[in-house]
């Protein structure tokens, strides 16, 4: 079965930090479109970092850093999404550790997250 691609002029954006100053960015990513729920994009960020950008099957949209702390690896974009205890996760394809969407903690060690970007749909 083939879908039809979903037809928007919505861009992802993520809020960045712009080098310590309090006047924060919003950086576009992608279109909308290129998001499948279920599924991961990897984002190159202006600093050289990567984010991994998610919309789950609800619509909702989420990026965290793309980099597996674990592994070293910039590959959460690729890892398996679901949700453990009501809350929104990646498990990376290295190690399997769980990060949460929307704060960026390591759901398998609490000593360990990664950056939780603030994400929006705008035209």
């Amino acid at each position: 079965m083939t879908l039809a691609p979903e037809t928007t002029d919505l861009k992802i954006q993520l809020r960045i930090a712009n080098g310590g100053s309090s006047d924060d960015s919003w950086f576009t990513v992608c279109d909308l479109n290129v998001l499948l729920p279920g599924r991961g994009v990897a984002a190159l960020l202006p600093d050289g970092r990567q984010a991994a950008v998610f919309r789950d099957r609800a619509g909702n949209l989420y990026a965290i850093d793309n980099r597996d702390p674990f592994g070293g690896a910039a590959v959460l974009s690729r890892g398996l999404t679901g949700t453990h205890q009501g809350r929104p996760y990646v498990a990376s394809p290295l190690l399997k550790q769980r990060f949460d969407l929307e704060s960026g903690r390591c759901l398998d060690d609490e000593a360990v997250a990664v950056t939780a970007y603030e994400v929006r749909a705008a035209a």
